[in-house]
């Protein structure tokens, strides 16, 4: 069972193996996004407004991430790159630290994880204006995504069975079907509910693919930002 790091991880490192072609990807077992979430002396109530705030004040904004190349790290800058903004990033060492900032004003935007990110957007101390899922998530369906203002736009944090290289078909079938047979319990989709994950499953294939598409897409983020791995 391997998170969403597994396929940053390529563009972050020289790896011993290869991410795709050395493993055999079973199931994607769910995905959870992060929530656009700004300080309230924040004007902008959007997406929309937020890239024009930006573009409006070049320089004065910074987002919080949970570290150098961490997922909230990379969601911010795939945003950057696909809205044409330039918001500054300011590294913390965790996600509590970034937004214990965010809520003191310290800085004014942070992509943070969904169930930590919500309680404080239902008290109003925070702003959550988008989730950076490709659709919304059933956690927070009033709230829109970014990608129905930037098209295309998706960052995931995700969990996935993979199998060692050459796995017999039998077996990646068998695993496959009790993953998905498993995914549709009501009791599963309460529990991962709960914590903001949004259930997967589908085909082994389907899950190959998704997992090339993300590190394709973290590689050529990575690169583009020029993001080098925290010592």
């Amino acid at each position: 069972l391997v998170p969403s790091t597994y396929a940053a991880s390529a563009a972050f490192h020289k790896l011993p193996y290869d991410s795709l072609n050395d493993v055999t990807p079973i199931a994607l077992f769910g995905e959870s996004g992060f929530v656009v979430t700004l300080h309230p002396s924040l004007p902008a109530t959007s997406i929309k407004a937020l890239i024009a705030y930006d573009k409006a004040n070049p320089g004065k904004l910074h987002y919080g991430s949970a570290g150098t190349g961490s997922g909230s790290h990379r969601a911010a800058e795939l945003f950057n790159q696909m809205a044409g903004t330039k918001i500054t990033n300011v590294p913390y060492q965790g996600q509590g630290l970034a937004l214990n900032d965010l809520l003191g004003g310290q800085i004014q935007i942070f992509f943070g994880n969904l169930p930590t990110i919500i309680p404080q957007v239902q008290s109003k101390r925070l702003r959550g204006i988008a989730v950076t899922t490709a659709r919304r998530s059933n956690a927070v369906p009033e709230i829109p995504t970014v990608n129905e203002t930037v098209a295309g736009y998706e960052a995931v944090g995700w969990q996935g069975v993979l199998g060692p290289k050459a796995l017999p078909k039998d077996i990646v079938t068998r695993w496959n079907n009790e993953i998905n047979r498993t995914l549709q319990l009501s009791d599963v989709k309460e529990r991962l509910a709960v914590n903001g994950i949004d259930a997967g499953g589908g085909s082994p294939e389907r899950f190959h693919e998704f997992l090339r598409h993300e590190i394709g897409k973290w590689q050529k983020v990575v690169k583009v930002a020029g993001i080098k791995p925290a010592s």
